[in-house]
């Protein structure tokens, strides 16, 4: 009789996460337990009750350590935290950062490098760790869009916004972190470029195209068509990143013509190519 083959469960996308955050949660609360394990537990407790920012820092070890709504899904691979959760952590681990930067800061300025040093290699290391753990928090609950660019299943992400082309039904998903913006027709959508178009346009035209042989090699075209018009930058749009928005021009919805969906800066060239692709998605549609 056959035996069907055993393999290993695959984590859902977004289970790291929440292991990193977790294990982050329990160094920080260990950490503070051995603190408060040298004082009297009676003083550590009067310590605590009079300290505000011993109550923000329990608030954000309880959030951090049991994260409450979390859930790591395939549909959602860059977001297992709810939107509240992924705010509060972040702006807990921000205010963190800031008091243990200052706090550090100040007092290697009032007692010398040479003492700091001393208290750095006497904790361990912790006074440097504690700021890089809060660091790693904001990190982590950074805006980010909800998948990676795939071409092939039309899925985009251009900044902290995603878009999910259907062919089929011609419709498109915009998503702007977790939080869905709406559903629309792909054929009335559409994108243009905006300030430091020049730069962009430059790019597509020095970009590429190399077939699987590596033998040939095609330049790309520019595109130039009404859904992407190319507007002349100016002398202080040199210094600002490239743009683009999504426009959403419906004759058949009334006051919706011509309106922004969203508008993401090309920072990286990840966006860029995932401007170009949807673009190209668009115009098939």
């Amino acid at each position: 009789m056959a035996r069907t083959k055993q393999t290993r469960a695959s984590a859902a996308p977004g289970a790291g996460t929440l292991f990193a955050l977790r294990a982050i949660g329990l160094v920080i609360l260990a950490r503070w337990l051995f603190s408060m394990g040298e004082m009297e537990p009676l003083t550590a407790l009067r310590a605590m009750a009079s300290s505000p920012w011993a109550c923000i820092n329990l608030v954000f070890l309880f959030l951090l350590i049991f994260l409450p709504g979390a859930k790591a899904r395939a549909e959602r691979p860059f977001h297992p935290l709810p939107q509240w959760l992924r705010q509060a952590l972040r702006l807990f681990a921000f205010l963190g950062l800031l008091f243990a930067v200052w706090s550090v800061g100040a007092f290697a300025l009032a007692a010398g490098w040479r003492r700091a040093f001393n208290a750095v290699a006497a904790t361990n290391g912790w006074l440097i760790a504690a700021p890089a753990l809060y660091a790693t928090v904001v990190w982590i609950c950074r805006p980010r869009a909800l998948w990676r660019t795939n071409i092939a299943a039309r899925r985009f992400a251009i900044g902290r916004f995603a878009i999910s082309v259907d062919a089929v039904t011609r419709t498109a998903v915009v998503w702007a972190e977790s939080r869905k913006l709406g559903q629309y027709d792909a054929r009335e959508l559409s994108l243009r470029w905006q300030a430091g178009a020049q730069r962009a346009l430059h790019m597509a035209r020095a970009a590429h195209a190399v077939d699987l042989s590596g033998a040939q090699h095609a330049t790309v075209p520019p595109i130039s068509n009404g859904h992407a018009t190319l507007e002349r930058a100016g002398v202080g749009g040199l210094l600002r990143r490239p743009a683009v928005e999504l426009m959403w021009d419906s004759p058949a919805a009334a006051g919706h013509n011509r309106q922004t969906v969203f508008r993401a800066p090309l920072s990286t060239e990840g966006d860029r190519v995932a401007a170009r692709a949807l673009d190209a998605n668009l115009r098939q549609a």
